[in-house]
């Protein structure tokens, strides 16, 4: 086989510059224009994450390899005037070998060893196998009637896309070549989380993770570096990762891209991956936890949930037993270092939330979101702390109000008072507009409440905050009850349960009902 489609030249890596142009570079381009390209112009939220992650690993190994050691001064220093981009080039041209995207030996992020195997040498699959959007299998997708026997030919470009998204976001089980079953990848069922600056070269000082301590035993090599995969190594149990350069370029599946006459792909050669075993010690960098009932948890994307309720789990927090349910990403913690040094409090600082939810091997939606950040928030965690107790007082006035809307629903049934009718008064509420409409509305004072945090103002946050939640929690409540409609038994039940909603808001926000003076007075 003859080499070719080097990824270090064609372009393929979708960017956006400072004037709004999109366009594609290869990995060389990206890093000599990291400074002109504003960010990744990706669409897609898994192959957006692996993406930044593929060149997270680049520029670590580059100065790991060329300087061995840095410190937080060094990133400050990149920060404010760019990357090493010599020492990041050369590292590339020092392993250009190692990104063709079809090579005999080394096809970057593939397994050579599939096109000799036995039991995948003849067995070939339409490159929707490693697609997240596409259908394939037994896994149909709205809108894409595409058909395993006869798939569409893609270029180069969206094969390694597709690839980078799958290999980090791809849900365990079953795969049935190799191995029955395989793990998971890095991020399955995670919203990723990473900082961003105003531009790439920016965002990667920011995420950057730390320099190896002096004497580490181990070191954290990306796939291209190591090694190509055996069948032993497939075929064997999972491996814990070295560090977060292994992490970011685990081959969780083994894929193999066969070219088509035009240098278009068609079919791929797939088995099970180097499975990637999970240190409860060692959590993936962009990976948050909150608590759950059986303890931490990583934060996800769950339906009809916004990712600003997990503000606390984004945002470092004090230790101490009120804040013990929240781990932030150690990538956040990264970006905070970097900040403090440069004390800028004029600087909001953006965290790009990324990921896609599945269900065992079901895809059940992908999602990006962006949380803007006063720089306080990130630096200081006691105004995080503030910012924590904002949030809780919302989800748990919302969880008294969906209480109190279950009653008034159950009033409208036959039966009120019995188990089952409050289940499925419970459950209409669930799936009508109470919970939506409520934080939805929420959330539209939210920069406002995090604006006066930031500036240390606990009384004025408090005011707008309880009135942005009881403006909310009524407008929800409105909502249910244009839902129950007009009828005789609706009315009724709204003035035997409705007196409640203004105790309920008066004992949870005494801050959006100032007692006034005359008030006192009498």
């Amino acid at each position: 086989m003859t080499s070719h489609y080097n990824l270090l030249d064609e372009p393929w890596l979708p960017v956006r510059f400072a004037d709004a142009t999109v366009r594609s570079v290869g990995l060389i381009g990206a890093i000599r224009h990291s400074k002109d390209i504003t960010a990744l112009a990706e669409t897609a939220p898994p192959s957006l994450i692996a993406q930044y992650r593929l060149l997270l690993a680049i520029v670590h190994r580059a100065l790991v390899r060329s300087r061995a050691n840095w410190k937080d001064a060094d990133r400050v220093t990149w920060f404010q005037h760019g990357l090493p981009i010599e020492e990041i080039s050369a590292y590339l041209e020092s392993l250009r070998d190692r990104f063709w995207l079809f090579d005999e030996s080394h096809p970057f992020m593939q397994v050579a060893a599939l096109a000799v195997a036995d039991e995948t040498r003849e067995k070939r699959k339409p490159w929707t196998q490693i697609s997240l959007a596409s259908a394939n299998g037994n896994a149909p997708v709205v809108f894409d009637h595409a058909v395993d026997a006869m798939p569409v030919a893609i270029d180069r470009a969206q094969a390694i896309t597709h690839l980078l998204g799958y290999l980090q976001f791809t849900p365990g089980g079953l795969v049935k070549t190799l191995r029955d079953a395989d793990k998971a990848g890095a991020l399955v069922n995670t919203a990723a989380v990473l900082p961003v600056g105003e531009t790439l070269a920016k965002t990667l000082c920011l995420a950057l993770h730390p320099a190896p301590l002096p004497g580490q035993p181990t070191e954290d090599l990306p796939a291209w570096e190591r090694p190509p995969l055996t069948l032993a190594e497939l075929r064997g149990e999972p491996v814990l990762a070295t560090g977060p350069n292994d992490r970011y370029t685990r081959q969780s599946r083994a894929v193999l891209l066969e070219a088509e006459p035009d240098g278009s792909v068609r079919w791929l050669r797939f088995a099970a991956g180097w499975a990637l075993g999970e240190d409860p010690q060692k959590p993936d960098p962009m990976a948050c936890y909150r608590a759950g009932s059986l303890g931490l948890v990583r934060v996800g994307f769950n339906e009809g949930r916004a990712v600003w309720r997990d503000l606390p789990a984004l945002v470092p927090m004090p230790q101490g037993e009120a804040t013990k349910g929240y781990q932030a990403a150690a990538v956040v913690d990264w970006a905070a270092g970097l900040r403090r040094m440069i004390a800028d409090d004029r600087v909001h600082q953006p965290l790009l939330v990324a990921g896609l939810a599945s269900d065992q091997a079901k895809l059940l939606r992908w999602r990006l979101e962006q949380v803007v950040l006063p720089q306080e928030l990130l630096v200081l965690p006691d105004r995080a702390q503030e910012l924590q107790v904002g949030v809780a007082l919302a989800e748990e006035l919302h969880r008294q109000l969906r209480y109190l809307a279950s009653d008034l629903v159950a009033a409208t049934l036959p039966d009120p008072s019995s188990k089952d009718t409050r289940n499925r008064a419970r459950s209409m509420v669930d799936v009508g507009p109470l919970s939506t409409t409520f934080f939805a509305a929420a959330e539209r004072d939210l920069p406002a409440l995090m604006a006066l945090i930031a500036k240390d103002d606990s009384d004025g946050a408090d005011a707008l905050w309880q009135g942005a939640l009881r403006d909310a929690a009524r407008l929800a409540w409105d909502r249910v009850i244009a839902v129950l409609g007009n009828s005789v038994v609706a009315l009724r039940a709204e003035a035997r349960i409705g007196y409640r909603l203004s105790a309920l808001l008066r004992q949870q926000l005494p801050a959006a009902f100032p007692v006034s003076t005359r008030t006192q007075g009498a």
